[in-house]
């Protein structure tokens, strides 16, 4: 009995340290490598990211330009759980929701009004210096696109 404790112990504390590191690979600031990435015409871009904690949850602050070259600002907060959190600053997205597939990827689907107008995949390099965003979806105008943005870290 007591050793059968001590595995389940350990196997719990396994799997919460995973989740702890799995977060980690996100965490942090990235710049747009533009010269690396393939961004659609007519699409926001977003030039920096920041994934900071906030409590038990993490914030993400994006900073870029809408298509027409104003500036803009977006924030979410929310857990990695695959749940739908509300975004703020974004007139073409109302929730967001990002699921942990790996300890380096994230899988995200952006919404408005319901509707999933976005999906991508967010992976982080091995060595955790650069990471590749790829999404696809359509503009609020039914144009499609897709997007393959590479960011390193600050």
């Amino acid at each position: 009995m007591k050793t059968r404790m001590i595995v389940l112990t350990l196997s719990l504390l396994l799997v919460a340290a995973s989740e702890c590191f799995a977060q980690d690979a996100q965490m942090g600031t990235w710049k747009l490598n533009a010269a690396q990435s393939k961004l659609a015409n007519g699409v926001a871009r977003n030039n920096t990211v920041v994934y900071e904690a906030a409590g038990d949850q993490v914030k993400v602050t994006v900073d870029g330009t809408n298509p027409d070259g104003t500036a803009a600002h977006n924030e979410w907060t929310g857990k990695f759980d695959g749940a739908d959190y509300a975004v703020t600053g974004d007139p073409t997205s109302d929730m967001r929701s990002y699921k942990l597939s790996n300890p380096n990827t994230l899988d995200m689907k952006i919404k408005k009004d319901g509707k999933v107008t976005v999906t991508g995949r967010i992976v982080v390099a091995p060595d955790g210096k650069t990471r590749t965003i790829t999404t696809s979806g359509s503009t609020p105008q039914g144009r499609k696109f897709k997007n393959i943005a590479v960011y390193d870290k600050q």
